[in-house]
């Protein structure tokens, strides 16, 4: 046996660097769901993560308090509760807070207290709204301790903690909520250590990201969005990736297909293939934007207000593979998962390294819309 043992692992090394389960559901047509759909498919990958995090986003979850900011904040003490509610109070006029229901589950121990809150910003005269939120929520998270912001948009709100997805799922009591578009994470770390604020999904404003690889390019990365104002406190690389996409795409106006190529950018000894016009854009990029390339593997669900969108790392180090079923569109870790919870797919494919698929919503939740709108798939 110990013979067999060194022929599998050559260098003896205990660490598992494919791992983490990344899922996602949308209802291009804005239809609410329940999340037992998802949360049977993150128990079918239950080995790829190892109980060190867990956690969902869900959009379309707070319909009475839509045009609010819903913040999810956890709190590892009484005294940063009381110094942040103090604080949301000077800031903002908080039309409605609570503490979050939780139940009691087996696989949870030690959580922190964590409550929401919704929120009207006051009227500021100097910034946009979201760049008031955006900033706040910086001020919160460095200022303040023990007191972590890590859920901000409207009608939408993350879940997540030290656990499987599926524990977490039941601690947070997620079979009562509905979406039309629910995203989860099952984590395995490997640089990082498993706490409440370090797991995914990451969140700013209405932004989500799950995450399945290491980001080694986490340095550079980090210290060009500080220069924008944005501080990396959660201890987990993944938190990058949704600060770089709020920076590109809110603050810099980017289409995401752009984005894909700034964050994913071709390789230099290839852009010869591509044509001419291009390649100047490709080259502009990568000059502009250098310090905010993801190197390392990953796939990623990125997940706003109005899209899902699956990316992989340039070369495709993790798995991704996608699928549609009538209006829904399925992202995941492992075909198995979506077939689980959808036998019978209309389309299934396997995304090519770098490229986008996207999943939108083209009208809000709740219009009247026509019969045929459906996903917008780029791939």
């Amino acid at each position: 046996m110990k013979q067999l043992e060194l022929v599998q692992n050559t260098f003896q090394d205990d660490k598992i660097i494919d791992a983490c389960s990344i899922f996602g559901i949308m209802d291009t047509i804005g239809t609410r769901f329940s999340g037992e759909d998802i949360v049977k498919a993150m128990a079918l990958m239950h080995m790829r993560s190892n109980g060190l995090g867990g956690g969902f986003a869900i959009y379309g979850i707070y319909p009475e308090y839509a045009e609010q900011y819903a913040f999810h904040i956890m709190y590892t003490c009484q005294q940063g509760r009381d110094e942040t509610e103090l604080f949301l109070k000077n800031n903002f006029n908080v039309i409605y807070h609570e503490e979050i229901p939780t139940r009691q589950t087996a696989g949870i121990t030690d959580p922190p207290s964590v409550w929401r809150y919704f929120l009207d910003v006051k009227d500021n005269g100097k910034v946009s709204e979201d760049d008031y939120i955006v900033s706040r929520i910086m001020e919160i998270n460095t200022t303040i301790p023990d007191s972590f912001v890590f859920s901000s948009g409207k009608n939408m709100g993350v879940f997540k903690g030290v656990g499987y997805p599926e524990d977490i799922a039941n601690y947070f009591c997620l079979d009562k909520y509905q979406g039309y578009l629910w995203t989860s994470h099952g984590r395995f770390p490997t640089n990082t250590r498993g706490w409440w604020g370090g797991t995914h999904p990451f969140s700013i404003l209405d932004w989500t990201v799950v995450h399945n690889g290491e980001i080694s390019s986490y340095g550079i990365n980090r210290r060009y969005l500080e220069q924008f104002g944005y501080e990396c406190t959660m201890q987990t690389d993944t938190e990058v990736i949704a600060y770089a996409i709020d920076l590109l795409v809110r603050k810099h106006h980017l289409p995401m297909n752009i984005v894909a190529k700034i964050l994913a950018a071709p390789l230099w000894s290839s852009l010869e293939r591509y044509p001419a016009e291009e390649q100047i854009l490709l080259k502009t990029l990568r000059q502009v934007y250098g310090s905010l390339l993801l190197n390392g593997p990953f796939a990623v669900i990125i997940a706003n207000t109005n899209e899902m969108i699956g990316l992989t790392d340039r070369i495709k180090l993790r798995p991704m593979i996608a699928a549609t079923k009538e209006n829904k569109l399925y992202l995941s870790s492992e075909e198995s998962a979506i077939r689980l919870i959808s036998p019978e797919l209309d389309k299934v494919w396997y995304p090519a390294g770098g490229e986008l698929v996207v999943g939108n919503l083209r009208h809000p939740p709740g219009k009247t819309l026509p019969e045929s709108v459906g996903a917008q798939l780029i791939c």
